[in-house]
This record gives C-alpha cells, sequence and structure tokens, in this order.
C-alpha cells in the first residue's frame, strides 16, 4: 500500500489514496484541489523513499472537503489564595482534506558510459 508523510501547517501527517485528514486552516475554498510539495518520505512498493529533508519530484494532491472547527479547549489558571482565577477557550480552525493520489515523477535512469576502445 502506497502511503507519504507530507508537512503542512508546521505538522507531519502520514497519508494515503482514499484518506481524509484534517489539517491547519489553508485559504481555499471546497471542492478545489490542492497539491503537497513538502513531501518527507513515500513509499510506493517495498522500499521507502526518504527526503533530506523533502524528497524531490514527488507531490500529494487531495480535494478540500470542507472548513471546519476542532473541538473546543478550555484552559482554566488560578493562584492560590489570590482571589486570581482566568477561563480561556480556543477553537482550532481545520480544513478537510481527501487524498486522492501521490504523484513520483519518473527517475531518469543515468547514461552508462560507453566504453573507449583503444
Amino acid at each position: 500500500m502506497a502511503f507519504a508523510v507530507i508537512e503542512t501547517g508546521g505538522k507531519q501527517y502520514r497519508v494515503s489514496p482514499g484518506s481524509i485528514v484534517e489539517v491547519e486552516k489553508l485559504e481555499t475554498e471546497a471542492g478545489k484541489v490542492i497539491t503537497f510539495e513538502k513531501v518527507l518520505m513515500y513509499q510506493t512498493g517495498s522500499e521507502p523513499v526518504v527526503g533530506a529533508p523533502f524528497v524531490g519530484g514527488v507531490s500529494v494532491t487531495g480535494e478540500v472537503l470542507a472548513q471546519v472547527k476542532g473541538d473546543k479547549i478550555r484552559v482554566f489558571t488560578y493562584k492560590p489564595k489570590k482571589r486570581q482565577r482566568r477561563t480561556l477557550g480556543h477553537r482550532q480552525q481545520l480544513t478537510q482534506v481527501k487524498i486522492t493520489e501521490i504523484v513520483a515523477a519518473k527517475e531518469e535512469k543515468a547514461a552508462k558510459p560507453k566504453k573507449s576502445v583503444e
């Protein structure tokens, strides 16, 4: 089974064709096709290909499904005996992306040096 590790929004995600991932909010609309160029690793056969830091010639394409909000996070801080209390909340904006394919450029074979006849 083919898979890739991509980087977007400062985080890394392991994706495969057909999987749905929630990534940090991307400025795009639902239904659009998006391409991730920062591929850290991919595997189609038995041997994985690891980049340093990125794999050249490989990209992952996906379709944006929706813009959603993540779970609400509540943070409560206080200082004992001082009557100091504060409650904060946060909801992360996310983008749902369905991965359609992993596109790898065909590797060009190095030309074999010709034997010189002397």
